[in-house]
C-alpha cells in the first residue's frame, strides 16, 4: 500500500554548478503535476512532467528544480574580431574626426564579440533535468511506501474494532427480539386488566414476529461482514497499485448499512454501538483518502 503523501530530492552536476530537484506530494484525486524549473531551463520543464506521469497514478505532486553555482562557462572574448572592429572604427574616426579618442565601450555593441566556453548542451541540460527528477521521484516513492505501510497497520486495527462491534450487535440482537415480547406482554396484561379480558398467545406472537422481521439486521451484518473481509484482502494483498478508490467505496457501503443499522434497532445498547461504528467508519474513510 501507498501514501499519497510523500518527499524526495535529487541532485545532478550541470555545467560548474549543480541543478537540485524537489518533489512533493499530497492526497488528489486524480493525477496532478505541477513543475517548476529555473528560468535558465524552464523549457525543459517537459521532462520532468513526462518522468512524473510516468511513476505516479494519483496525487498532487509538486516539482521544484533551482540552481546552485553557475551552469554557464566563463566569458570569453573573441579578441580578432574586437581588433578589427576597433580597426574599423579608427579608420571611420581619422576620415571623420581625426584625434577624436574611441572609447572601447562602443566594442560591447558588436555583435558575437562575447562568448561563453563549456556552456552545458542541451542533451546535457536535458540529461541532468532527467536524472535529478528521477531520483526525487524514487525517493517521493520511497516515503509513499513507509507512510503507506503506516497507514495499512492503522486501517488493520480500526478494521478489528468494526468486525468487534458487528459482533456485538449480532450476539445482542436475540435478546432484542425476547425483551420486546416480555415488554408487549406487560403492557397488554396490564390494559387487559382494566377491562377483564384475555390475552391471545397468537396475536402476541403475531406482534413479536413483525417486530423482529422489521428490526431483523442479518443480511445488514453479513454484508458489513463481507465488505470488511474484501477491505482486509485489499490491505494484505496491497501491491504499488492504486487501491484507494475501492477502499473508499467498500467504506461508503459499510456506513450505508451501519445506518440501517441504527433505522431498524431502537434499543439504547445497540444505538451505541452503531454510533461507534458509524464514527470509527468515518475516521477510516479520512484516512482511505490518503491512500493511492
Amino acid at each position: 500500500m501507498l501514501s499519497m503523501t510523500g518527499y524526495g530530492i535529487g541532485t545532478a552536476p550541470l555545467g560548474r554548478g549543480r541543478l537540485i530537484v524537489e518533489a512533493r506530494s499530497v492526497n488528489h484525486r486524480y493525477l496532478d503535476v505541477r513543475v517548476r524549473m529555473p528560468a535558465e531551463i524552464a523549457e525543459y520543464a517537459r521532462y520532468c512532467d513526462a518522468i512524473v506521469r510516468k511513476l505516479a497514478d494519483r496525487g498532487k505532486i509538486e516539482i521544484n528544480g533551482r540552481i546552485e553555482g553557475q551552469i554557464g562557462g566563463e566569458l570569453e572574448i573573441n579578441r580578432q574580431r574586437a581588433k578589427q572592429a576597433f580597426r574599423a572604427l579608427s579608420d571611420l574616426r581619422d576620415e571623420l574626426c581625426p584625434n577624436e579618442p574611441i572609447p572601447l565601450s562602443v566594442l560591447s555593441s558588436v555583435p558575437e564579440l562575447f562568448a561563453l566556453r563549456n556552456t552545458p548542451n542541451v542533451e546535457d541540460i536535458s540529461q541532468a533535468v532527467a536524472s535529478a527528477t528521477e531520483q526525487a521521484c524514487l525517493e517521493l516513492s520511497k516515503m509513499r511506501a513507509s507512510e503507506g505501510a503506516s497507514l495499512a497497520s492503522d486501517l488493520v486495527r480500526r478494521l478489528e474494532f468494526i468486525r468487534g462491534q458487528v459482533e456485538k450487535v449480532r450476539v445482542h440482537f436475540p435478546d432484542l427480539v425476547l425483551t420486546y415480547r416480555e415488554r408487549l406482554r406487560a403492557r397488554v396484561e396490564k390494559l387487559l386488566t382494566d377491562c377483564a379480558c384475555t390475552l391471545d398467545p397468537g396475536r402476541l406472537e403475531h406482534e413479536v414476529a413483525l417486530f423482529a422481521d422489521r428490526s431483523d439486521v442479518s443480511e445488514e451484518l453479513v454484508r458489513i461482514q463481507s465488505h470488511c473481509d474484501q477491505f482486509a484482502s485489499m490491505v494484505e494483498s496491497a501491491s504499488n497499485g492504486p487501491i484507494g478508490r475501492r477502499m473508499d467505496f467498500l467504506l461508503q457501503e459499510m456506513i450505508r448499512e451501519a445506518n440501517t443499522l441504527g433505522s431498524k434497532i431502537s434499543d439504547v445498547a445497540v444505538t451505541h454501538l452503531t454510533v461507534e461504528l458509524k464514527a470509527e467508519l468515518e475516521r477510516m474513510r479520512e484516512q482511505v483518502q490518503n491512500v493511492l
